[in-house]
């Protein structure tokens, strides 16, 4: 019997983030070099986006690139903008299909001019699509964003156009990447790994977090299904006590 069955679609976690880890380990498992990893890993990526849509989850974000990938083999780092690439030439047409939305959070700047080009066009081919919002975190890292938001509000008091006064949470939140996204319920991390690697530090405030061994190319939607299930069987308490949540 599938875990599909016990979920409560009433009670599904409107945002998802999972960490995609484990495409290097399990390639150097079959004997294979990392790209071989990863490029499986995007039949992963497949599954589960399609996965989430079927549930009705509102937002999925993938972490895709951080910041700290760049310092790979540059033989990864270029296999891995050029799978980008490739992939999401070949995945448009599907997400238009399944009107799927695309965004991109991240360092766009360190990207090659040609992955922009292609990430843009998507954007733009996908940007009427009303279904599940799909965000790739690419050259992304979390000190890196509080860094670029708090750089922001700075130039903003410089420039008179905001008082420190009246800066508050909601302040910072506008000059996050994530500013027009609800912050993940659930956050999913594939490979055994237990940490959250510079992900999304202040939006993960009062996420779930839960994490599995299963590689992210072994990764299903039943694996998905089995988050769902755990995420529902805890008590989300945002530092109240029991009592006060249940009244």
């Amino acid at each position: 019997m599938s875990a599909l069955e016990n979920i409560d679609k009433t009670r599904l976690p409107r945002h998802i983030a999972i960490i995609m880890d484990g495409n290097g380990r399990w390639a150097k498992e079959k004997g294979e070099d990392r790209l071989y990893g990863h490029m499986h890993g995007v039949e992963s990526v497949r599954n589960i986006v399609e996965g989430a849509a079927e549930l009705g989850v509102n937002y999925l974000t993938l972490y895709a690139f951080s910041t700290e990938n760049w310092e790979r083999p540059e033989y990864e780092v270029v296999g891995l903008m050029e799978l980008l690439v490739n992939t999401i030439r070949q995945e448009v047409e599907s997400l238009n299909k399944n009107n799927i939305r695309l965004h991109v959070i991240g360092d766009m700047s360190m990207l090659p001019e040609y992955a922009r080009n292609e990430l843009e066009e998507a954007l733009e081919m996908t940007a009427k699509n009303t279904g599940l919002n799909l965000i790739m975190a690419l050259s992304y890292s979390g000190r890196w964003e509080l860094l670029n938001a708090v750089k922001n509000i700075a130039n903003e008091v410089k420039k008179g156009r905001l008082n420190v006064e009246a800066i508050d949470q909601d302040t910072l939140q506008k000059f996050l990447c994530t500013s027009q996204f609800p912050d993940p319920e659930l956050m999913i991390r594939t490979s055994g790994e237990y940490r959250i690697s510079n992900f999304l530090l202040y939006q993960l405030a009062y996420a779930e977090l839960y994490f599995t061994p299963v590689r992210w190319p072994d990764f299903r939607k039943e694996d998905l299904y089995q988050a769902i299930l755990d995420y529902q069987s805890r008590e989300r308490r945002f530092g109240k006590t029991s009592d006060q949540v249940l009244t």
